[in-house]
């Protein structure tokens, strides 16, 4: 009939050599689903310190809207889910730190992504594999709704807005930690000054006579203070061509006047040189 529509199955979905596809919806309204291609994650052993080996499954074409939270709970029935990596492409990755600013060096990774989904038990990996036989499954929930257009951009920017108060205390913890850093180097340097090391070298560090500019806002003003004048002096300078002008003919006059000089100061040298006997 006109009236019917064909969707496209799991088993109708091609997928790369290798993966299996998995047919996933934003949320119920959605008709044609988007396919996760996941397969299980090997590599050379000890070139993976992350990813653990038989644990470990990789997911390719997650869209922007699937997050960590989203993977997690999605491959949950297939086995507790350790953790989630998301990645912009594959490639081999220490061990995550954790992360030493919440204000600076935050990026993001944007447009469809690879993530690394860590079982705690190797039976999660073939068992995730079979959820290709199953519906579609939905990313959005009524109990784990998830945000995406204008109400996505609204907690975004929310979420970038930034607390002064803490924002001066992360600032002030890591100044802290950095002058006593510095001070705990000087002190070393200053007890290891003049003593040989084991093949009898002594290290000798130079040091300035003029001591940097102290970390202040009266200095920081007077240093952009003094940069603002000399830029505004560049750009006044000779702004008009018949101020160019100008200045070049002073310029000549100048040196024409000084050249009489320089000839009036030699004749005068030479006459005083001069040999009179009588």
């Amino acid at each position: 009939a006109a009236g019917k529509r064909k969707h496209v199955t799991s088993a109708e979905a091609v997928a790369p050599a290798g993966y299996t596809a998995i047919p996933v919806k934003l949320s119920e309204k959605q008709q044609s689903p988007h396919y996760l291609y996941v397969k299980e994650h090997k590599v050379r052993e000890g070139t993976d310190t992350t990813h653990p080996p038989n644990r470990t499954l990789f997911v390719l074409n997650i869209p922007p809207y699937c997050t960590k939270a989203c993977l997690s709970r999605l491959f949950s029935c297939c086995s507790s889910v350790q953790y989630v990596n998301v990645c912009e492409k594959p490639g081999p990755r220490e061990k995550p730190e954790a992360p030493k600013s919440k204000f600076f060096n935050l990026k993001t990774v944007l447009g469809f992504r690879v993530a690394y989904v860590v079982f705690k038990n190797p039976a999660g990996v073939q068992a995730a594999k079979s959820l290709s036989l199953q519906g579609p499954h939905v990313i959005s929930s009524e109990i784990h709704p998830v945000k995406t257009g204008i109400h996505k951009w609204i907690a975004s920017y929310a979420a970038s807005v930034v607390d002064p108060a803490e924002l001066k205390a992360e600032v002030d913890t890591f100044m802290q930690t950095y002058d006593k850093k510095i001070a705990e180097e000087e002190a070393k340097a200053k007890k290891e000054e003049g003593i040989p090391d084991e093949e009898g070298w002594v290290k000798v560090t130079r040091k300035g006579r003029r001591p940097g500019l102290p970390r202040t806002e009266a200095a920081s003003l007077r240093v952009l203070e003094r940069e603002k004048r000399k830029r505004a002096r560049k750009e006044l300078l000779n702004f008009y061509a018949w101020q160019h002008r100008e200045t070049k003919r002073e310029n000549i006059a100048q040196l024409r006047k000084k050249f009489e000089e320089d000839k009036q100061r030699i004749a005068l040298m030479r006459a005083q040189r001069k040999f009179r006997p009588y």
